[in-house]
């Protein structure tokens, strides 16, 4: 349906009067196809460029205003043999990507400054112990200091604005010494400068610089990496709706741009983009998503219903409504308000040490300037040496130790499937020693499914397959998805409240309820044992069989269970707002002992809290809008991404495909990567420990400090590149297999 997207929606204009539309593509495996795609659309007369982004698999297409329809652009595509979606970067996207930009622009002009101060500072090193003339020397400190202090000022910013933040709060962080240290090295290799003396400290300065500001662009980049996936692949899960026009036509636009009245065309097989009332049409709704319960909703003109929900009948027309008090999504926002809150008052692992850490490097440094003057030192050597303190002990192995860390954890996770939305994420995930499951979506993958396919013969199951393309009951969508040919037969006939038939092959053919199929109730015994299967069946002339339907456990469910449970984490539970029985059946499955049934948000919400009062860190798996306001409570959460928009957003990290064990990889690569972050913070101090009593006695120059600064964060860079070999299931290969399947095909077929 790519040719009916309106694409005049997402027009954007250039400065040179041109007009331009970004799209998101799908099916791109290698290089190859940027010639290939670039080139198909270039071909298109009025098409003034074409440019593919191959890292996000973004192409930008240029045409002068009015002179084709841009709508050509998707049917280009889709010849090619890629799938596109128009793609609107969001604004949280576009601000992670400019201050990325503003990032590198610091670091590329501390470290061009850093090298070109440091050729001077061999100059002048070489010219003492040559007898250089003073005023050659001086000449070479001030080229340094024309250098180095703009470049303080433009590229220190980033440490500047948030030591100033911090203190307007009324308490320090780890930029708060780091500023300190450069403008009193700063000052006083001003004051060096001016006095003639024979080092200057420009160099010491604008390196610290560098090498923090190598910290502070690593973990913009994660945070910037992670936003532009997860936009990518929310354009490519077609966020749209069927708005009906004033003439009645159906016209497909983004989903943000539909408001209150509107009416929407929501056709069998989609899931209803807004809340609204049904205006016409009759049909049942699957409310799993948002209540959890599985069994289907039979809705009518004036029904309520509510975003997420699967229309599995007829085609309905929804008006759109405005949130009002009493609405589900009204509700859940309030709840999702307080637990946001809550979790929001979690510090992060870096700002806590940073906040200890500060005062007492202050107060390391002016005890140093103290002692120095009572021991009868002048001011300057006194000062010289409290510079050096201050220097030697700046956190700069402090600012690396954690981002390095994350930034490698973050590109396990995404070989795992796992995308982070959530900076702190990792250091959450290590703590976690209760895990909650939501079932519906979650330990189930979200489609029905048919059970018992083997044992059904092949030309039976696809006859049976053929004939449940033209029923619109939710659950002949799973046996058609099992048709070999997507080809419904002819005049096909269905009876309400039982099923459908036709004649195939000289023969009748039905499909429906085991009564109008010839089935007693005693032959359905033995499949109804399991509560959460339904049962189709099937009879075509003297052939029979019962199709057992129900949601399937995800592949590894039990395999990611029992990784759990030998990592340590005995704590196991399920919290569904699905039927008690249905529950049930899953978690003896599972061998999950504490599992309940029929939650609504409210409780799942209490729950959690009552797990965290008595000392838990729960970790929460849902999908599900009625999930959104627990996942926002949990100690941390994550998402499948089949699940709903609210779901998504409030989770800390979403996993692609329908395997569930990066849940369980996740929490491995996490504490893997807080015990790397623990011995890099141990490092730090540990360098300090030995580093800070020869500054104290004046055996370190600001530039030895510096340097030694350096090294320590070397070492810590090192250390947190160990996490590559954190503990995991499966083998590298089958694990990035899997991530280019779901990126390619995972989320497509589970539109949100």
């Amino acid at each position: 349906m790519a040719e009916m997207i309106d694409l005049s929606l997402f027009v954007q204009h250039r400065e040179d009067g041109a007009v331009f539309v970004e799209l998101a593509v799908d099916g791109i495996t290698g290089p190859d196809a940027i010639h290939e795609i670039e080139g198909g659309l270039e071909r298109i007369d009025g098409v003034l460029d074409a440019r593919l982004n191959y890292t996000n698999h973004r192409v930008k297409v240029a045409w002068k205003a009015d002179q084709l329809d841009p709508a050509i652009f998707l049917t280009t595509l889709k010849d090619l043999g890629y799938r596109a979606y128009p793609h609107i970067v969001r604004s949280e996207e576009e601000a992670e990507a400019r201050k990325e930009k503003w990032l590198l622009r610091c670091l590329g002009i501390a470290g061009f400054a850093s090298m070109n101060i440091m050729l001077l500072s061999i100059s002048v090193w070489a010219g003492n112990a040559s007898e250089m003339s003073i005023e050659t020397r001086d000449m070479f400190h001030w080229i340094s200091a024309l250098i180095a202090l703009p470049t303080i000022g433009y590229a220190g910013q980033p440490f500047f604005r948030s030591a100033f933040a911090a203190l307007r709060e009324r308490r320090l962080n780890m930029d708060v010494p780091i500023v300190v240290a450069i403008i009193l090295a700063m000052v006083m290799s001003v004051y060096e400068t001016l006095n003639h003396a024979q080092n200057a400290y420009f160099d010491s300065g604008v390196m610290l610089l560098f090498f923090l500001l190598c910290g502070r662009t690593l973990e913009q980049a994660m945070r910037r990496k992670t936003r532009a996936v997860a936009g990518n692949l929310a354009a490519l899960k077609s966020e749209t709706a069927y708005r009906l026009d004033e003439n009645g036509q159906a016209v497909l636009v983004p989903v943000g741009a539909l408001q209150p009245n509107d009416k929407i065309l929501v056709r069998s097989g989609e899931r209803v983009p807004v809340d609204g009332l049904v205006v016409q049409g009759t049909s049942q709704i699957d409310e799993s998503m948002v209540t959890g319960e599985t069994l289907p909703r039979n809705i009518e003109t004036g029904a309520t219903v509510y975003a997420g929900s699967s229309n599995y009948g007829g085609a309905i027309t929804v008006q759109a409504t405005a949130i009002g008090e009493d609405t589900l999504l009204d509700e859940i926002e309030r709840l999702l308000e307080k637990a946001s809150s809550s979790k929001s008052r979690y510090i992060q692992l870096a700002d806590r040490v940073g906040s200890a850490y500060a005062p007492v490097i202050h107060t390391t440094a002016l005890i140093t300037l103290c002692i120095w003057l009572m021991l009868g030192a002048s001011f300057h050597d006194a000062i010289l040496t409290a510079v050096a303190v201050l220097i030697i002990t700046c956190p700069c192995a402090l600012a690396l130790a954690v981002p390095v860390v994350q930034v490698v954890a973050s590109g396990n996770m995404f070989r795992a499937g796992l995308l982070l939305n959530a900076g702190d994420a990792i250091e959450r995930l290590a703590k976690v020693d209760t895990v909650v499951f939501d079932k519906t979506g979650t330990l189930t993958l979200p489609e029905l499914q048919v059970a018992n396919r083997n044992d059904i013969p092949a030309d039976l199951l696809e006859i049976a397959a053929r004939l449940a393309i033209s029923s619109h009951h939710p659950l002949s969508a799973a046996v058609a998805t099992e048709a070999k040919e997507c080809q419904p037969y002819d005049q096909v006939e269905e009876i309400a409240g039982e099923g459908v038939r036709a004649i195939v092959n000289g023969q009748e053919a039905r499909l429906g309820s085991y009564g109008f199929c010839g089935f007693s109730e005693a032959d359905t015994h033995a499949l109804l044992k399991d509560e959460s299967i339904s049962i189709v069946a099937i009879a075509y002339g003297a052939q029979r069989a019962l199709l057992a339907i129900h949601q399937a456990l995800r592949p590894d469910a039990v395999a990611t269970l029992q990784a759990l449970r030998k990592f340590g984490i005995h704590d196991i539970r399920i919290m569904s707002g699905d039927r008690p029985e249905a529950v049930r059946s899953i978690a003896d499955k599972l061998g999950v002992a504490d599992w309940h049934g029929s939650m609504k948000p409210a409780d799942k919400i209490r729950a959690i809290e009552e797990l965290q009062t008595k000392g838990a860190s729960v970790l929460m798996v849902g999908d599900g809008l009625n999930d959104a306001p627990a996942l926002a409570a949990a100690s941390v959460s994550l998402s499948p991404i089949s699940a709903s928009n609210l779901a998504q957003v409030h989770a800390d990290a979403v996993f692609l495909g329908d395997r569930l064990m990066p849940v369980f990889q996740a929490l491995a690569t996490a504490r893997k990567a807080r015990s790397l972050m623990r011995q890099n913070l141990g490092f730090a101090l540990l360098y300090n420990l030995v580093a800070v009593p020869l500054a104290f006695l004046g055996h370190v120059t600001p530039l030895v400090a510096a340097l030694a600064m350096s090294g320590s964060s070397l070492v810590v860079t090192l250390n947190g590149l160990r996490v590559r070999r954190q503990v995991g299931v499966g083998t590298k290969a089958q694990e990035a297999g899997t991530v280019k399947e779901t990126l390619i095909n995972g989320p497509l077929e589970s539109s949100v």
